[in-house]
C-alpha cells in the first residue's frame, strides 16, 4: 500500500484506492481483484454475490433513520486500462500500480494509474465500510471487463438489484452530470498475406513514431490529438510514391479505447536512396510537427539502420495495404445537430500489426446513434473486403438515452448549485459507460453518472485532482443523505 496516497483526504476513501491499485487487474484477467472483492465484502459481514460471468454484488442496509428511502444502486468497474511507456519496465500480471502524489495530483510512474475506474470502486468501498456516514440502503455494483468489451454489464442478469437510481461512478470532469452516452462496436480486419525474399542489395531502417498525447479514444477524440497509426502509414505511402520501398512490418498502437501513442516500422531501400529516404522523413517529421505542434507537442520520429530482413511485403500487396489503411476513417465522423460540442459518431484505428504474413487492423467505433455506428463500421468492413481482409464486428453495446428530466438528475443539480453556488454542466458524453447497457437489464432505472477530475485517462499520463476527489466526496455524502424516499 501506498503510504503517502493513503493518508491523502478523505482518507476512506484513498486508503481503499491504495489496496485496490495494488492489486493488478487487467481487463479480462480480473480472477485477482474479484477475489479481493468478496473477501471485501466477506470481511464486513456484508451479503456479498458473484454472478455468472464475474460481476460482484455487495449489499449494505440503511443507516438508522433512512431505512424508508430508495434503494441506490452504486457502481463502478474493477478492471483498468494497462498502457505504459515503451521504455517503462512493468509487468500489470504481476506489479501493483507504482503511485506518487505531485501537487494536486496523483499519478502513476510511467504506466496508467487506474483512477478510471479505481477511484469509484475506492469511493463504494468507503461507503460500504463506513459507520458513521448516513445513506440508505445500498447495492454496490463491481462490473468486470468494461474497458475491453463490457461483458460484465452485458452478462448481467436482470432481478439481482432492486434499487431504482443508479449512481455510476466513472466520468471525468467533477462539474459535468452524465446522463447519456455512446454505443461502440469493435471493427477487426485479419488476413494471411504474401510476402517475398528481400533483394540482397537493399539496407533495412527501423522507423518509429513516439512522444504522442494520446488519451480515451471517445471523450479526446475531440481535441484532434495525433494517431500514430494513421501518421506511420502517411509517410510509408509518402515514402513508397518517391523511392523503392520494401516493408518487412508494421507495429503501432495498444487497446481499442485509447489513441495510439506510437508506431514502428521496419523498411528497407536501395542504398542509393538512404539519404533520400532521410530527407523525405525529416521533412515530413516537421510537417507532423507543424501541424500537431498544440496537441501533440513531443512528437517525435525516429530513424536507425537495423540488420537486414528477409521476408518483405509483395509488392502490389504493400501499395493496396497502404492505401486501404491511408483511407480508413479515423476521429470525428459526425458531430451531434443541435449539441454544442457533443460528438455523435467516431472511429479510432487503434491497433495495426502487420508481420510475418499475418495482418490484423482493430478499430473502435462509436456513435450515440446506432443506426450510424453500423453504417461507419460498414464502411470500414468495405475498405477490409477491398484488401482481401476477413472483417469481425463484435462487442456491440448501446449507448444511453438521455432522461433529463429524472428525478434524481434534478435532485443532484439542486444538491451541487446549494454546495457549490454554481451550476453543474448536464450532458452526454461520447465515451462509452456502461449505463446503456445495464438501462436494458433494469428499464426504468433512474441513472447519472459523475466524478471527479481525471486527466490522461488510457494513457501513461493519467491522474486524477486531489481536491477534485475531495469535491466529489462532498457531493457525494450530500447526495446520499438527501435520497428521497420510496
Amino acid at each position: 500500500m501506498n503510504q503517502a496516497v493513503s493518508q491523502l483526504e478523505p482518507k476512506a476513501l484513498w486508503h481503499h484506492f491504495s489496496a485496490l491499485n495494488a492489486v493488478p487487474r487487467p481487463s479480462k484477467k480480473e480472477e485477482r481483484v474479484i477475489q479481493f472483492m468478496i473477501d471485501f465484502g466477506a470481511q464486513l459481514g456484508l451479503p456479498t454475490h458473484q454472478d455468472e460471468v464475474g460481476n460482484v454484488i455487495i449489499k449494505k442496509p440503511a443507516t438508522a433513520g433512512m431505512e424508508n428511502r430508495e434503494t441506490i444502486v452504486m457502481q463502478s468497474h474493477l478492471d483498468m486500462v494497462h498502457q505504459k511507456n515503451a521504455d517503462t519496465l512493468f509487468d500489470f500480471d504481476t506489479q501493483g500500480i507504482d503511485m506518487f502524489v505531485e501537487g494536486d495530483w496523483v499519478k502513476a510512474r510511467g504506466t496508467t494509474l487506474g483512477a478510471d475506474n479505481g477511484i469509484g470502486v475506492a469511493t463504494i468501498m468507503a461507503i460500504l465500510a463506513s459507520t458513521d456516514i448516513p445513506h440508505p440502503a445500498i447495492e454496490a455494483l463491481f462490473t468486470i471487463d468494461e474497458e475491453t468489451g463490457m461483458t460484465g454489464a452485458l452478462g448481467l442478469k436482470g432481478g439481482l438489484l432492486k434499487g431504482n437510481i443508479l449512481l455510476n461512478l466513472d466520468t471525468e470532469d467533477d462539474h459535468e452530470l452524465t446522463i447519456g452516452c455512446a454505443g461502440g462496436i469493435d471493427v477487426s480486419g485479419t488476413m494471411n498475406y504474401p510476402e517475398i525474399t528481400l533483394p540482397q542489395n537493399k539496407l533495412t531502417y527501423a522507423l518509429k513514431i513516439s512522444g504522442l498525447t494520446g488519451g480515451h479514444s471517445g471523450m479526446d477524440i475531440i481535441l484532434g490529438r495525433a494517431n500514430a497509426n494513421k501518421l506511420m502509414n502517411r509517410l510509408l505511402l509518402h515514402l513508397a510514391q518517391q523511392i523503392d520501398l520494401s516493408v518487412s512490418s508494421v507495429d503501432g498502437g495498444g487497446l481499442r479505447n485509447a489513441i495510439p501513442r506510437e508506431s514502428a516500422a521496419l523498411i528497407s531501400v536501395q542504398p542509393n536512396e538512404v539519404e533520400k529516404l532521410q530527407q523525405i522523413t525529416q521533412s515530413l517529421l516537421e510537417v507532423y510537427q507543424q501541424e500537431y505542434r498544440l496537441t501533440d507537442p513531443h512528437l517525435s520520429l525516429s530513424i536507425k539502420e537495423e540488420e537486414a530482413v528477409t521476408k518483405v511485403l509483395e509488392p502490389a500487396f504493400q501499395k493496396q495495404l497502404l492505401g486501404v489503411i491511408q483511407v480508413l476513417p479515423n476521429g470525428i465522423f459526425r458531430m451531434t445537430p443541435g449539441i454544442d460540442g457533443l460528438v455523435q459518431t467516431s472511429n479510432n484505428v487503434a491497433r495495426v500489426l502487420v508481420k510475418n504474413g499475418q495482418l490484423s487492423i482493430q478499430c473502435l467505433t462509436r456513435s450515440s446513434v446506432d443506426s450510424e455506428k453500423m453504417d461507419l463500421a460498414a464502411v470500414i468492413q468495405s475498405a477490409f473486403t477491398l484488401l482481401g481482409a476477413n472483417t469481425e464486428l463484435k462487442g456491440g453495446y448501446p449507448g444511453w438515452t438521455p432522461m433529463p428530466d429524472a428525478q434524481i438528475v434534478t435532485l443532484m443539480s439542486g444538491i451541487y448549485e446549494d454546495v457549490f453556488a454554481s451550476k453543474p454542466l448536464v450532458n452526454a458524453c461520447h465515451a462509452g459507460l456502461e449505463c446503456g447497457i445495464l438501462g436494458t437489464h433494469y428499464p426504468g432505472m433512474q441513472m447519472i453518472s459523475f466524478g471527479p477530475n481525471i486527466r490522461g485517462a488510457h494513457s501513461p499520463d493519467e491522474r486524477v485532482q486531489i481536491s477534485s476527489v475531495q469535491k466529489f466526496w462532498k457531493f457525494l455524502l450530500r447526495t446520499l443523505e438527501q435520497i428521497p424516499q420510496a
